[in-house]
C-alpha cells in the first residue's frame, strides 16, 4: 500500500510546517542541508544503513553507508577549510557520476560553501561562461577533465583552487590540490556551518534553451520542499531501493538524486554509464529497484527497443515509475502500462522551482498526457499573458503561474536582478510554459511560451503534434516548430527521427501524414516533415526546439553549451 491514501483529504489543511516538524527544522539542529542528509540520519540510528550503491561503466561496484557519507563529507568540508575556502565561496563540481560527486556536494554545504554542479561533458567555452559568471573560487574535478580547466584557468583569476579527486601519482600544476576521499583520514566530527533559512546553498545554471545560461540561486530552507515532495510524490519508504537517472549537473540530480532520498534516509543506486535498454533493465533487476525516476527522452528510447527487451529481465521489484524533464506523452504512459504493468507518473517543475510543483500522485487517476495537479501547498493556475490575471474557464490556455512563497523557490538569478524580477508578474511567478486546466484541476501542457506556433492567429502547441507523431509505428522521436509563411504567419514543420528498420521516403511521409490527420486539427497539421537522424537535446533530455525554429527563421542559434552531443 502507498502512504498516499487520498492526498486531497490528507492535505486539506496543508502547511509546509509538516515537513519542518519532521526535520526539526530551526530547533537545536543546524539548518544545513549537508547535516540533514547525513549526520541527522545517523543520529536516528541509521548509520549502518546503505545510502549509496554505485556501479561504474566497467562494472565496478562501491557501497556506502550513512556513516560513510557522514565522515567522508566531513573530510571534504574540513579539507575545504584547510585550503582557505570560506562560507559562500562558489565551489564547482565538475565530475562524472562518481561517488565523490554526490558526497562532496554535502561537504561543500557543511562547510558553508555554495555548490555549483556542472555537467562533466561541458566543453571549455561552456565551462568558462559559468565559472566566470559565478566568480567561482574552487572546482572539484578528475584527471579526465582537469585539462579543460587548465586551458581556461588563466582567464579566471577568481578560480584559485583546482582540486583533483583521483590524483594519485598525477603531476599537479599551480593552483592544483589532490584530495582522495578514500584515503583521507576519517573525520568523525565537523563543526557544520550554522546556515540560516535564507543562506545560499546551490547555484544551478539553467539549460540555456533561451539566451545565455542563468544561475538560479537556492537556499538551505529548500530542503523543506525537497524532503516532503520526495516523501509524498516519489512515495519513498524506508525499505525502497531508489534510482534517479538524472546527472547532478541538472537540478533533478541534486533535488531528487541527493537531497530528497538522503534526507529521507533511503538507499539509492547510481549507474555511471551511458544509455542502453538492456543495461538499464539489468541494473534495475540486479539491485531490485523499487522506485524509478527518469526522463521522457529515456522512456522514448526504451519504447524504441520494444517490450521484448523488458521481458528479458525480471523487473517485478518495480512498484512506482515517475518521469521528469519534459511533458510525458500519453503514448509513453500507455506503453509503460503494457511493458511494466504500471504507468509512468509525470511530474512538473523547473530549475527555478527547486522541487516538484505539479504532479501525478500515486493513487490519483492518471490521465495520459496530463501533468497532474498542483502539489498541496503550491498555489498554481494559468494566467492571461496580457494582464497576468488567472483564467477561470476550464480548457483555456494560459501561462502556468505559481504564487511565490514555497520553500524551494529560487531566490535570484546570479548577478541578474532585472531578469529575475521580470519572472514575477501581478503577484505570480511566471513559469514560461503554457497549459490549460480542466474542470477537475488537471493541468495539460501545451508548450513553452516561446515554442507556441501562431498560425493564422491560432495558437498551436508543439506537444500535441509530437504526441500524435510518436504514436506512428515508425516514429521514435519528433519535434514540431513554426516556420514562416506569407499567408498564415507560421505553419507547422515537424522533424522526425525514425525507429530502427524504417527508412525515410515519400511514401512513409504520406503514411505518417494520413495517420496524424485523424488525430490533429487542420491548423495543427504539419505542412512538412523533415526526417533527421536525431533531435538536438540538452543533456537533461529536453528537446531544443528553439534551435530547429532558429534554423527555419534564419535566426542565431544562441547558446548550445548544453547540447548532449556538443
Amino acid at each position: 500500500m502507498s502512504n498516499m491514501g487520498s492526498y486531497e483529504e490528507k492535505y486539506k489543511d496543508f502547511d509546509w510546517k509538516i515537513s519542518e516538524a519532521e526535520l526539526s527544522f530551526g530547533k537545536n539542529d543546524p539548518i544545513n542541508i549537508g547535516y540533514f542528509c547525513s549526520d541527522r540520519i545517523c543520529e536516528q540510528g541509521l548509520g549502518k544503513k546503505l545510502a549509496l550503491i554505485w556501479e561504474g561503466f566497467t562494472g565496478e561496484v562501491k557501497k556506502y553507508t550513512y556513516d560513510d557519507i557522514r565522515f567522508h563529507s566531513n573530510a571534504f568540508a574540513q579539507f575545504f577549510r584547510e585550503i582557505g575556502l570560506k562560507p559562500q565561496d562558489r565551489i564547482c563540481l565538475f565530475m562524472d557520476r562518481i561517488p565523490e560527486l554526490y558526497i562532496s556536494f554535502l561537504g561543500i554545504l557543511k562547510m558553508g560553501g555554495i555548490a555549483q554542479p556542472l555537467f562533466s561533458a561541458f566543453g571549455e567555452e561552456a565551462l568558462f561562461t559559468r565559472l566566470d559568471d559565478a566568480k567561482t573560487k574552487a572546482i572539484l574535478t578528475t584527471k579526465k577533465h582537469v585539462g579543460k580547466v587548465r586551458r581556461i584557468r588563466e582567464t579566471l583569476p577568481e578560480l584559485t583552487k583546482i582540486i583533483v579527486v583521483d590524483a594519485d601519482d598525477f603531476k599537479l600544476q599551480e593552483r592544483e590540490f589532490a584530495f582522495s576521499m578514500e584515503k583521507a583520514p576519517r573525520v568523525e566530527k565537523f563543526d557544520v556551518f550554522q546556515a540560516e533559512r535564507e543562506t545560499p546553498s546551490v547555484l544551478h545554471y539553467t539549460s540555456g534553451t533561451t539566451g545565455k545560461p542563468k544561475g538560479a540561486l537556492h537556499v538551505h530552507s529548500s530542503i523543506i520542499a525537497q524532503y516532503l515532495t520526495t516523501k509524498w510524490v516519489l512515495d519513498l519508504k524506508p525499505d525502497d531501493i531508489y534510482w534517479c537517472t538524472a546527472d547532478p549537473g541538472w537540478v533533478t540530480g541534486t533535488s531528487y538524486g541527493i537531497i530528497g532520498p538522503w534526507s529521507n534516509g533511503v538507499t539509492q543506486v547510481v549507474l555511471d554509464s551511458g544509455f542502453s535498454a538492456d543495461k538499464w533493465y539489468a541494473f534495475a533487476e540486479k539491485y531490485k529497484v523499487t522506485v524509478w525516476y527518469s526522463a521522457p527522452t529515456a522512456i522514448r528510447l526504451l519504447m524504441k527497443e520494444g517490450i521484448e527487451a523488458v521481458k528479458r529481465h525480471d523487473l517485478s521489484s518495480l512498484r512506482y515509475l515517475l518521469s521528469v524533464g519534459e511533458p510525458l506523452n500519453a503514448e509513453a504512459v500507455v506503453w509503460s502500462q503494457k511493458a511494466f504493468g504500471k504507468p509512468f507518473h509525470d511530474t512538473y517543475w523547473q530549475t527555478e522551482t527547486g522541487s516538484i510543483v505539479i504532479t501525478n500522485f500515486l493513487g490519483m487517476e492518471i490521465r495520459p498526457g496530463s501533468m497532474g495537479k498542483a502539489f498541496p501547498g503550491i498555489v498554481a493556475t494559468v494566467v492571461d499573458p496580457k494582464n497576468f490575471e488567472p483564467i477561470t474557464t476550464p480548457g483555456s490556455v494560459g501561462l502556468i503561474a505559481l504564487k511565490p512563497g514555497w520553500p524551494s523557490m529560487f531566490r535570484a538569478y546570479w548577478n541578474n536582478k532585472e531578469i529575475y524580477d521580470n519572472k514575477f508578474k501581478n503577484g505570480w511567478y511566471i513559469c514560461g510554459d503554457r497549459s490549460s486546466i480542466d474542470k477537475d484541476g488537471y493541468f495539460w501542457f501545451v508548450g513553452r511560451d516561446d515554442d507556441v506556433i501562431n498560425t493564422a492567429g491560432h495558437l498551436v502547441g508543439p506537444f500535441e503534434i509530437e504526441s500524435a507523431l510518436i504514436e506512428h509505428k515508425a516514429v521514435a522521436e519528433a519535434a514540431a516548430v513554426g516556420k514562416p509563411d506569407p499567408i498564415n504567419m507560421e505553419v507547422v514543420k515537424a522533424f522526425v527521427a525514425l525507429k530502427k528498420g524504417f527508412e525515410p521516403s515519400d511514401d512513409l511521409e504520406l503514411d505518417i501524414m494520413n495517420f496524424i490527420r485523424k488525430k490533429l486539427s487542420p491548423l495543427a497539421m504539419p505542412q512538412e516533415i523533415a526526417f533527421v537522424q536525431s533531435l538536438p537535446k540538452t543533456r537533461s533530455g529536453k528537446i531544443m526546439r528553439r534551435m530547429l525554429r532558429a534554423q527555419e527563421w534564419g535566426e542565431p542559434i544562441g547558446d548550445t553549451s548544453t547540447l548532449e552531443n556538443d
